[in-house]
C-alpha cells in the first residue's frame, strides 16, 4: 500500500509539474524568440534608414553614418548587406549572409522577409525607402547570430527542469512521509491479526500512531482480541478443569467397583464389570478432552521438518500394537519430505490416525502410511482397507464426540483437525480404493510469507 500511495501522489504531483512548467517554458520562450526577432527587425529597418542616403544618387555628405553603422555591426558580429533597386550589393560587413533572389525581389516590392532557416542566424531582409518619386531605393539584409537567444533559452529550461525536479522530490519525501505514517499502524495491525489468527490470543496492535481512522480501528481489534481471549481462555479453562476434576472420582470409583467385584457373585461380578468397562470409556473420553483442550490452548513456533523420518518413527512405535492385533502396518516413503509443522504436532496426528484406522481394522488387515512432496507442500496420506466410513460420517468426522466406532469418544479425528488447521494445512477424508478410509493431510512445505513477517514483527 505505500508504494501504491507514493506513486499516485507522484504521478499526481508530476502531472501538475508538466501542466504548469512546460506551458511556461513554451511561453517564455515564444516571448524570448519574439523580442529576438522585434529587435533585429528594428536594427534592420534603423540601418535601412541610414542606407537610404548611401544609396541616393549622387550621395549626399552624411553616408559616413553608414560606415559607422557597418563597423558597429562587424564588431557585434553581425552580418549586413546593402543592394540596390537593380540588385547590386552596394556595401556590407562581409560574410556569408547570401540572400535568395525571391527574398530580395519580395523586398524591393515594399515587404519585409524574416528567414529562420539559416543555421543558427537570424536572417531579416527589410526594403530602403526613397523619396516620393521611389518608393524603395533597395534592401538591408542583417544576419544575426542565435546563440546568445539559445543559451538563454536553454539556461530558462534548465532552470525549469530543477525546478520541477526539486518538486518532484519534496512531493516524493512527503509523499513517503505520508505512506509511511498511514502504512506502517496498518502493517502493524496485519501482524497482529496474523498472530492472533495463529493462536497468540495475548496479542495486541499499538493503537497510538497513524491517521484517527486506523488508530480506531486499532483500538478496535484491541478490544475485539480482548473478549476472544476472555471467551476462548474462559472455554478452554471450564473444559480443562472439569476433565481434570472427572479423573479423580472416575478413578476413586474404579477402586471400589474392584472391590466389591472381589466379593460379589458371578451375576453380579458381570454387572460390575460392565460398569467398569463404561467408567474406562469414560475415563479415555476425559483423557481425550484434555488432550483437545491442550491442542488448543497450545502454541508453538511452526518449523521445518523430516516428514519421512516422523513417519518411520512413528510406524515402528505402533508396529508391536499392529502385530498384536493381526494388521499390517507399512510405512513408504520415497524420499526426504519436507513440510512445517509445529513441534510435536505430526507425531501427534499420526498418533491419533495411527490409533483410529488399527481400531477399526480387523485381524489381516492393512494400514499403510506414507509422505510425499505435492508441490509447494508436503503430503501425508494414512490409508487402511476397514470398513470406512458413509459420506455422512466424513462430512460429520473432525466434529468433536462425532465417531462412526461403537464406544469411541469421537475426539481423535478432532485433535488432527485442530492441529493440521493451526499450521496452515488441511485434512481430508475419503475412501480408500477397494474399500476403507483414507486421510490425507495437506501442510506446507514452507513458511508462507506473511508468516515470515508475522514472526519477524513479533520479534
Amino acid at each position: 500500500m505505500a508504494r501504491r500511495i507514493v506513486l499516485t501522489m507522484l504521478a499526481l504531483i508530476g502531472a501538475l509539474l508538466v501542466t504548469t512548467v512546460v506551458p511556461m517554458g513554451l511561453i517564455t520562450t515564444g516571448h524570448e524568440r519574439s523580442s529576438f526577432q522585434q529587435e533585429t527587425m528594428l536594427s534592420a529597418r534603423a540601418l535601412a534608414g541610414l542606407a537610404e542616403d548611401r544609396l541616393a544618387d549622387p550621395p549626399p555628405a552624411g553616408v559616413a553614418a553608414v560606415a559607422g553603422a557597418l563597423g558597429q555591426a562587424r564588431r557585434a558580429g553581425e552580418q549586413v548587406r546593402v543592394y540596390s533597386a537593380s540588385r547590386r550589393l552596394v556595401t556590407g560587413t562581409g560574410g556569408d549572409a547570401a540572400i535568395p533572389a525571391a527574398t530580395l525581389t519580395t523586398a524591393l516590392r515594399g515587404r519585409t522577409v524574416v528567414d529562420t532557416s539559416v543555421d543558427d542566424r537570424l536572417q531579416v531582409t527589410v526594403p530602403v525607402p526613397g523619396d516620393k518619386a521611389r518608393a524603395v531605393v533597395g534592401a538591408v539584409v542583417l544576419s544575426r547570430s542565435s546563440a546568445e537567444l539559445e543559451e538563454r533559452v536553454g539556461v530558462l529550461w534548465s532552470w525549469l527542469a530543477a525546478v520541477a525536479l526539486a518538486g518532484l522530490a519534496a512531493a516524493a519525501v512527503a509523499a513517503i512521509a505520508l505512506a509511511r505514517w498511514v502504512s506502517r499502524p496498518l502493517s502493524a495491525l496485519d501482524a497482529a491479526a496474523q498472530r492472533l489468527g495463529g493462536g497468540a490470543l495475548d496479542t495486541r496492535s499499538a493503537a497510538g500512531n497513524g491517521p484517527p481512522e486506523v488508530r480506531r480501528l486499532a483500538r478496535n481489534f484491541n478490544g475485539m482480541a480482548g473478549r476472544l481471549e476472555s471467551l476462548v481462555h474462559g472455554n478452554r479453562a471450564t473444559m480443562a478443569d472439569v476433565s481434570h476434576q472427572l479423573r479423580t472420582p472416575l478413578a476413586a470409583l474404579r477402586l471400589r467397583l474392584d472391590v466389591l467385584c472381589q466379593d460379589s457373585d458371578p451375576e453380579t461380578a458381570e454387572e460390575l464389570a460392565g460398569a467398569q468397562d463404561e467408567i474406562a470409556r469414560l475415563s479415555h473420553l476425559v483423557d481425550g478432552l484434555l488432550a483437545l483442550a491442550r491442542a488448543e490452548s497450545v502454541l508453538i513456533e511452526p518449523v521445518t521438518i523430516r516428514a519421512d523420518e516422523v513417519i518411520r518413527d512413528r510406524a515402528a512405535a505402533w508396529r508391536p500394537v499392529a502385530e498384536e492385533r493381526g494388521v499390517e502396518l507399512r510405512p513408504s516413503c520415497a524420499g526426504p519430505v519436507l513440510a512445517v509443522a509445529g513441534e510435536g504436532h505430526l507425531e501427534q496426528i499420526l498418533d491419533n490416525l495411527l490409533a483410529n484406522a488399527l481400531d477399526a481394522v480387523p485381524a489381516g488387515g492393512h494400514v499403510q502410511v506414507s509422505a510425499a512432496a505435492d508441490g509447494d507442500g508436503a503430503r501425508v496420506v494414512v490409508a487402511d482397507d476397514g470398513p470406512g466410513m458413509t459420506p455422512r460420517q466424513q462430512q460429520m468426522a473432525f466434529r468433536r464426540f462425532a465417531s462412526s466406532t461403537p464406544g469411541g469418544a469421537g475426539l481423535g479425528l478432532a485433535i488432527v483437525h485442530r492441529l493440521v488447521t493451526s499450521n496452515g494445512g488441511s485434512a481430508v477424508l475419503s475412501d480408500t480404493p477397494g474399500g476403507g478410509l483414507t486421510v490425507t493431510v495437506n501442510l506446507l512445505a514452507e513458511l508462507p510469507e506473511r508468516a515470515r513477517r508475522a514472526a519477524q514483527a513479533s520479534d
